[in-house]
């Protein structure tokens, strides 16, 4: 039996936790890129305050992936006729990321990382180089996301259609390889070329069977929290300990395709779908609307956060323990008042996000 025909159709689905899930992962995307500053200063930092960065890390680690897992389990589900998927999905995708790109790129103009010529032609290969290889550090994931985009009216075909058993062999390939790209374990690569196998490709189709996946069993949400929290004390830990030796910060623990933030990730998307929260239908409203500007706030929020720091407002604002959720909170606000103006207003509500 294809496993298409064991889940309930999406528009039966409940997904609510789903939405919530996405604001939930915008929110640690920041939380991310608060602490990375001070996670990269190994040296020179109390350790006390280091150490404090590095459990924000691995806590919110699962971000990026999530967000892969969370495409896969809304997209993949559907048939498309590729001209409407591609023409709907890099149609909402490319106005936005070419404003906030030009954006970045203005900012770096200012902060004089970048410098125009009196040549126009050489100044405008500048931005287009800047397009092409991403004009701010967060911007890697629009790209990411462009290739799974292509890709998705492919492995779609293959999940509505493959039986529960080839979604796990495939899953189960993709895993092995995520363990065999860990350094130090390479030497029992047996030389298959299995590269078809590799990749956030991987986190799309696990999102869609973890979605839609019946699971009966007992105390699934504890299982779930419980190994979250063995993962986060297992990448903190084995951070600290590398970089300790080596005296400078070692990611080995933090790669986003390695076996521990694939089980992180898969424990926080189950911790989403099996814990009920009952929240105020205001707040879920709110959660909502906020939800569909994900997109927006994740383009806007590195400009926040640069704002804040030229006022001197980061993690060194007091305990970093307190201080980076409390600068995070606050650069997730003021991202998601941007964007809310930006989508009220005629000329911008487009590139809102």
């Amino acid at each position: 039996m294809k496993f298409s025909q064991t889940i309930s159709l999406h528009k039966h689905q409940n997904i609510n936790w789903i939405n919530n899930l996405r604001l939930i992962t915008m929110f640690a995307v920041v939380v991310l890129h608060t602490a990375s500053p001070l996670l990269f200063r190994v040296k020179g930092v109390p350790i006390n305050d280091w150490l404090a960065a590095d459990i924000y890390n691995a806590v919110v680690r699962f971000s990026v992936p999530v967000f892969v897992m969370i495409t896969g389990a809304l997209l993949l589900q559907r048939e498309y006729e590729l001209k409407d998927f591609l023409k709907k999905r890099f149609g909402r995708l490319i106005p936005p990321f070419i404003f906030w790109s030009l954006i970045y790129i203005g900012y770096k103009l200012y902060n004089e990382e970048i410098e125009l010529s009196d040549n126009i032609w050489l100044n405008i290969k500048l931005v287009l180089q800047q397009l092409q290889t991403g004009s701010y550090y967060h911007l890697w994931y629009v790209y990411l996301l462009m290739g799974l985009y292509l890709f998705i009216p492919v492995i779609s075909k293959f999940v509505r259609n493959a039986t529960e058993k080839e979604i796990l062999y495939f899953l189960g390939i993709w895993f092995l390889t995520v363990i065999l790209s860990r350094p130090y374990l390479t030497m029992l690569d047996p030389g298959i070329d299995l590269h078809n196998f590799t990749g956030y490709i991987g986190y799309l189709v696990l999102g869609y069977y973890l979605a839609y996946r019946p699971l009966k069993f007992k105390n699934i949400a504890l299982i779930a929290v419980l190994v979250f929290v063995l993962c986060t004390l297992s990448i903190t830990l084995g951070t600290y300990f590398i970089s300790l030796k080596t005296k400078n910060l070692n990611t080995f623990f933090y790669e986003p395709i390695s076996p521990f933030i694939a089980i992180l990730s898969s424990s926080a998307f189950l911790m989403a779908r099996f814990i009920k929260v009952n929240l105020n239908p205001v707040v879920n409203n709110i959660i909502s609307n906020i939800g569909k500007y994900t997109l927006g706030l994740y383009l806007s929020h590195a400009l926040i956060l640069n704002f804040l720091e030229l006022n001197d407002i980061t993690y060194k604002i007091f305990n970093p323990v307190f201080s980076i959720p409390l600068v995070a909170l606050l650069t997730f606000s003021l991202s998601s008042l941007v964007i809310f103006v930006m989508s009220k207003l005629p000329l911008l509500k487009h590139v809102a996000g």
